[in-house]
């Protein structure tokens, strides 16, 4: 009886030693579930941070740089790999400054709100691609599928500008161009953007024109040999009708009209095609081109309010050499929604044409490109572009109304030809373009700048 009872009292000892051993597995089980998952939400939260934004205040250099990779447009992400024949220098900073947005004007935004919604796509039978319906504003306020890559190139095409844009004679645009030795050769030029139609600044005529609807005139005013050579260019409302190029030789004393297949010749000389000079990052109109949605990402761009001050007369010296890329002083960087568009033009008018596809970063707010990657017709990045695009213009008689996009700066890397171009609105004072009624009167004159008979009068 008695060894019965040890026996009984022994194997209920065991069992509660066994029991308290399994809670205690459970409870240190349990600790160390809930430390591994603390751990991991606070790296999926860090990751999360990461991959949202990046923190105003944070220095972007050579050393780091492949932390931000993921916010870094492809050609820019090659420029600090060193990819290139332009190639950073080891001292090389962006610096990050806070997302900010200017409001487009009420006028504009008013005619986004009357007509958007009348605005369609349209497919020809040819392959080309048009819009039905617009009279203003935004085409498309929220793109969708289908055709939701077009439709964003189409708001882009028609994203806000001021009825005229001058860069006088007395204070012009400037642009330099660099070859692989570092030989540099700048130019000065004066320039009328003028939107003739579908305008919606107050006091300025909804149409000035029955077929155009935008012209663009430029004139170089120096080396003296160059000097009186004029371009103008003027886009139709019938977007199926080819964009017209006429250019004005000084030794001939007359304009001649290029042709329609000229849109990949050079502007000014310059490493801009004629189809990339503009202010949004394309110049080649919404017929020819279709445009594949790739993606809404966050990239870091150039762009937004902040102060070009610093640069001022010494332009282009201060940039980070050879390759004329902006230095802080210039203006801190900014963390921007965009969407990517891979642009091509319709199969019927590949051959001969000079780019494979072009991959632009859209502002979503601004509707306006802040980099763009050209590749050739085999698929090989050919050029990278930077677009600066500031909103530091006010718009005159326009409550609030502030133009994004006119006194910033463009810089377009040749990668395969080892050549660049750099182009700034800035004036000699450090600023930019005059806007609508502080325009000088003179260039205010349609015809002198915005018509093919205008070109005759100069030299005169």
């Amino acid at each position: 009886m008695f060894v019965r009872k040890r026996l009984l009292t022994t194997a209920a000892t065991t069992r509660r030693v066994a029991c308290r051993a399994a809670l205690a597995a459970l409870f240190t089980l349990t600790i160390l579930t809930m430390v591994i998952a603390a751990n991991s939400s606070l790296a999926l939260a860090q990751s999360a941070t990461s991959a949202d934004t990046i923190p105003p205040g944070t220095k972007i250099t050579m050393q780091n740089w492949q932390q931000y990779k993921q916010f870094m447009p492809e050609g820019l992400a090659k420029l600090f790999a060193g990819e290139f024949f332009w190639k950073l220098p080891a001292e090389a900073e962006i610096d990050i400054g806070p997302t900010a947005n200017v409001p487009e004007p009420p006028t504009y935004i008013a005619a986004t709100e009357k007509y958007g919604n009348q605005v369609q796509v349209v497919h020809l039978p040819n392959g080309h691609f048009d819009v039905r319906g617009y009279q203003g504003g935004l085409p498309f306020s929220n793109p969708q599928e289908p055709d939701k890559g077009y439709k964003t190139l189409v708001n882009m095409w028609y994203s806000y500008r001021p009825h005229l844009n001058v860069a006088t004679v007395e204070y012009p645009v400037r642009d330099c161009t660099m070859d692989r030795f570092s030989n540099m050769s700048c130019e000065t030029i004066a320039i009328v953007y003028r939107q003739e139609g579908y305008n919606t600044d107050p006091g300025v005529p909804v149409s000035e024109a029955d077929n155009v609807w935008y012209t663009e005139w430029l004139m170089v005013e120096s080396p003296e040999q160059a000097k009186y050579t004029a371009q103008l260019t003027l886009f139709y409302k019938d977007n199926q009708k080819v964009q017209d190029e006429y250019v004005f030789v000084p030794t001939l004393r007359r304009a001649l009209r290029l042709s329609s297949n000229a849109r990949c010749s050079p502007l000014l000389g310059s490493d801009l095609a004629q189809d990339d000079a503009q202010v949004t990052g394309f110049n080649g109109g919404i017929a020819l081109f279709d445009a594949k949605y790739l993606e809404r990402k966050k990239v870091i761009a150039l762009t937004g309010a902040y102060n070009y001050s610093a640069v001022g007369h010494d332009f282009p010296k201060g940039f980070y050499n050879p390759l004329m890329f902006p230095p802080p002083s210039v203006g801190k960087w900014q963390v921007r929604d965009v969407d990517v568009l891979d642009i091509r033009r319709v199969p019927s008018e590949r051959p001969g044409y000079c780019y494979g596809k072009r991959i632009i970063y859209i502002d979503r707010y601004y509707h306006t490109g802040v980099w763009q990657d050209l590749y050739d017709n085999n698929m090989k990045l050919w050029k990278t572009a930077l677009l600066a695009v500031p909103d530091a213009a006010k718009v005159p008689g326009v409550p609030g109304g502030r133009a994004p996009g006119l006194d910033g700066f463009f810089t377009m890397w040749d990668v395969q030809n080892e050549h660049l171009t750099l182009i700034t609105g800035l004036n000699e004072k450090g600023e930019g373009y005059l806007i609508n009624s502080e325009s000088p009167k003179e260039f205010q004159d349609y015809t002198k700048y915005a018509t093919p008979s205008g070109l005759s009068q100069i030299m005169r």
